[in-house]
């Protein structure tokens, strides 16, 4: 499989993981730690599933069954070069690729865009906003970010059914 074209390999990953739950979950552990960095087990195990379904590492034994899905995962980045590591540090606690850039360049294109797109106006409105109008604009995207991330998953739920 060496030999073939990268987007071969990868239709069959998509493939695969959309067969079978063990390897979608790998496939996002992988994809998630690939661009982000300190994310403890709950962090992964909440994003993955937000990504799949509740509950998709198992009832009773999802421990053991996210340690063996870590170690796939961990042999993976080691087979490309990468070296997956915990960090037990008060401010940056969780697992990292200690080979990789600090930020993905994914990322970096990301915040870059955002920064680009900053409005200076809005910045000096926010600035004059008082504590109360602070917590409710807050309250307000966090709303909204449940609202989508819960539609995403309607979506998914819907696509697998």
């Amino acid at each position: 499989m060496n030999n073939l074209p990268s987007e071969i390999q990868q239709a069959l990953l998509q493939d695969a993981a959309l067969r079978d739950i063990v390897t979608a979950r790998r496939k996002h552990l992988l994809e998630i730690l690939w661009e982000n960095r300190y994310l403890t087990r709950a962090g992964l195990i909440a994003r993955v599933e937000a990504m799949l379904k509740k509950g998709c590492f198992g009832a009773s034994a999802w421990e053991d069954t996210f340690y063996r899905d870590m170690c796939v995962v961990r042999d993976a980045f080691q087979a490309a070069g990468y070296h997956l590591a915990y960090s037990r540090k008060k401010n940056r606690a969780g697992y990292y690729l200690r080979d990789k850039d600090k930020l993905s360049l994914t990322l970096q294109r990301v915040i870059a865009g955002a920064v680009a797109e900053v409005d200076r106006a809005q910045i000096n409105i926010s600035a004059n906003f008082q504590p109360r109008e602070r917590v409710q604009q807050g309250l307000s995207i966090t709303d909204l970010a449940n609202q989508v991330v819960a539609y995403r998953q309607s979506q998914r739920e819907a696509a697998h059914a």
